[in-house]
């Protein structure tokens, strides 16, 4: 099946399920907390589900999509991260000024949920305005960031930005590869921690990402350590690493 063919029954699904009449009587109280040294984090930490009128309008009007096939030939910075097959994928175009190395479009398509499709078009937005964030600076650009210009997401949807965040670092490592600047290329390889069951230290992040910060919440998810006792010190350091990193606590 084509990836357009997947974009089309992901946007279908997602309006048959979230239909406009309930969006409209959502509402989301929670705000992330300033100041805060997690990437990325709400007020309360509560698992609430509504959601601000600024997600609803970008997953109803996405910014910068790209409706048509892309032409590789068209763009110097390519990304992608995810899979259709674990339920969200997501791909992005982007037109890198070599001179400057600002961003001048940023084009994309997302294989996910609402949460994906709203948080990939606001950032489209904000590496793109004001003439284009240089590529240093939007590496530097955190979950957290996309967050505050949704006003929130729900808790379980946390991961939707870190999900647009890694595809554009992927992007930028893309450019750089083009261009021949293989020092400035930031490999993320995943490490693993348990051999028996080939968790890695990335399947542990993205378990936390989606409300698994305890030990045994971690390991229903990613059956880590289940046969080799052994690894558990570790992974408990993993979680606490992500919930810091994340969640501020």
């Amino acid at each position: 099946m084509s990836f357009r063919r997947l974009w089309k029954n992901c946007v279908q699904s997602a309006r048959c399920a979230w239909t406009k009449n309930t969006l409209r009587n959502m509402s989301y109280s929670q705000q992330p907390e300033k100041g805060t040294k997690g990437d990325v984090t709400t007020k309360d930490g509560a698992q609430s589900w509504f959601y601000t009128d600024v997600v609803k309008d970008h997953f109803f009007n996405p910014r910068n999509f790209m409706h048509e096939d892309a032409d590789p030939n068209a763009y110097n910075a390519i990304g992608k991260v995810g899979s259709p097959a674990c339920g969200d994928e997501l791909r992005v175009w982007m037109k890198v000024d070599p001179a400057s190395e600002r961003i001048q479009e940023f084009r994309w398509k997302t294989f996910g949920c609402g949460s994906a499709i709203a948080s990939t078009s606001i950032a489209s937005v904000m590496v793109t305005e004001n003439g284009g964030m240089t590529l240093d600076e939007a590496r530097k650009l955190r979950p957290q960031d996309i967050m505050d210009r949704l006003g929130g997401l729900p808790a379980r949807k946390f991961h939707c930005s870190v999900l647009c965040d890694k595809a554009l670092r992927d992007a930028i490592n893309d450019f750089y590869r083009r261009t021949e600047q293989f020092d400035k290329i930031v490999v993320e390889s995943a490490r693993v921690i348990d051999p028996v069951s080939k968790v890695t230290d990335h399947d542990i992040e993205e378990a936390v990402l989606e409300g698994a910060v305890t030990l045994e919440a971690v390991q229903q998810k990613t059956k880590v350590g289940i046969g080799n006792p052994g690894v558990l010190p570790a992974v408990e350091e993993l979680i606490r690493f992500y919930r810091e990193k994340y969640f501020g606590a």
